[in-house]
């Protein structure tokens, strides 16, 4: 059996953010490959950083991170909450995604199906400022998975959700898991218990 490709490949990576003496992480190798990868760590020690890194919107401070230029060229790294798209209407900012960036990616079934399974339809024609933190982290994970980007990034994604929208976060994952095709990241402080006996491509833990 041939060996699963790898999407993302990290060899003696280190960060320090600007005003820090000391690094969140150093010495960290990892490969990221189909299906789903964990990243967990305590309180500040540089989950969303990585993810960062991981995206390309970081550069490390030693060692090397390599993406292969699929993962380069489709990655999917939400971030909803971020008060740049508070004027946006929710059904055009799902749009903008739809019709950009990726447009050759656009799972349109499933960003339907999750639409209904978060319930967010209700949702679609308000401004981002007027949704939940919690239904903003839905409508991300609705771009993040139907954009079929090759290198999907989740930061914390069961946070605010309700226990519905968690199950459905969860059997979503537990598919991704099985994918051949899409690498996807979640970071989180532990494996979240609605994955419990899912079978992770990678296990990246930055400690407590």
């Amino acid at each position: 059996m041939p060996s699963p490709k790898v999407l993302v490949q990290a060899h003696h990576l280190a960060y320090t953010p600007c005003g820090r003496s000391t690094p969140l992480f150093s010495e960290l190798s990892f490969a990221l490959t189909p299906g789903l990868s964990l990243i967990c760590g305590g309180d500040g020690r540089g989950k969303t950083s990585l993810l960062r890194l991981i995206a390309g919107e970081l550069a490390p401070g030693a060692g090397r991170l390599l993406r292969s230029a699929e993962a380069a060229a489709c990655c999917s790294f939400e971030q909803p909450a971020d008060p740049m798209h508070d004027p946006v209407l929710a059904r055009a900012w799902l749009a903008e995604r739809r019709a950009g960036r990726f447009a050759a990616t656009w799972l349109a079934a499933l960003e339907a199906a999750l639409i209904e399974a978060l319930d967010l339809s209700r949702h679609l024609d308000k401004p981002m400022y007027m949704l939940s933190t919690g239904s903003r982290r839905k409508l991300g994970l609705v771009a993040a998975a139907a954009s079929g980007a090759a290198l999907t990034l989740l930061d914390t994604p069961y946070a605010a959700l309700d226990a519905r929208s968690g199950r459905v976060l969860s059997e979503l994952l537990a598919e991704a898991a099985d994918g051949t095709q899409r690498a996807w990241v979640v970071a989180d402080y532990a494996l979240p218990t609605g994955l419990d006996g899912v079978a992770l491509a990678a296990l990246i833990e930055l400690g407590d």
